[in-house]
């Protein structure tokens, strides 16, 4: 009989003669995982793979390498310097416009549709709504609560009534899209501002909820965050609207 483990700690626990074939995997960690006798086939992973090594071979440099192959764009995401951000997010607003496009050629009930339990076209944009506030509004700017009643955060945050969290709502497409907007457009006005003394200095520590902690962070690891997510986002919701 199948058993769900959901919030389980089992670090430094022994896993032994378990049976997860089909089994679903969902915000999990591994590391320093140890995996011996395993069997891995027709098996999929999905995330992101540092210092990963399989049968003596160091895989996380080959995914690297395949990935920035399959898509030559996929390198401006590591940008080391202003001009880098600048470059990066106008391939992050052309790729989007196009995927925004390739989406409203479906009707629009088919946005609110999760497909295999991921986040719909709009939860998506909504999400991304909500990183702009984490990285650019909060933690660089110093907004500690820059929400928008429609921002969404990750499914793994820790819930708390000052943020917003609203997974029955289905916006428009087209109101989601004016908020979304607005917020691209804010990264684009800091961007173009962006000197390379500036990526290397720290972020005031800012309390409140969310994600993450009070800390200082490096404004560069915070804009290659949303860089990040951008990508990583439009990758799924084009995977998502293909089945769609």
């Amino acid at each position: 009989m199948a058993e769900n483990l959901t919030k389980k700690d089992l670090r430094e626990g022994l896993v032994q003669d378990v049976d997860f074939q089909c089994a679903r995997f969902e915000r999990v960690r591994f590391s320093g995982a140890v995996m011996r006798g395993v069997e891995f086939a027709n098996a999929q992973i999905d995330g992101d793979i540092e210092d990963l090594v399989i049968n003596g071979v160091a895989v996380a440099p080959l995914v690297e390498a395949e990935l920035d192959r399959r898509d030559p764009e996929r390198v401006k995401m590591r940008p080391t310097d202003a001009d880098g951000f600048r470059e990066g997010w106008d391939v992050v607003e052309r790729l989007w416009a196009g995927t925004v496009e390739r989406a409203r050629q479906l009707p629009e009930e088919k946005l609110h549709v999760r497909v295999d339990g991921e986040w719909s076209f709009i939860q998506t944009l909504r999400h991304l709504v909500y990183a702009t506030d984490v990285w650019l509004c909060r933690v660089i700017q110093g907004d500690p609560e820059p929400w928008d009643a429609l921002s969404l955060p990750y499914d793994g945050a820790t819930p708390d009534p000052r943020l917003p969290w609203d997974l029955a709502v289905q916006p428009s497409l087209d109101v989601v899209l004016a908020l979304r907007h607005d917020r691209m457009g804010r990264v684009r006005r800091y961007v173009d501002q962006l000197t390379d003394e500036e990526l290397s200095t720290k972020t005031t520590p800012v309390e409140g909820p969310s994600w993450p902690p009070a800390a200082a962070y490096d404004v560069k690891m915070c804009l290659s965050i949303i860089l990040n997510e951008e990508w990583q986002h439009r990758l799924y919701a084009e995977r998502d609207l293909q089945l769609l």
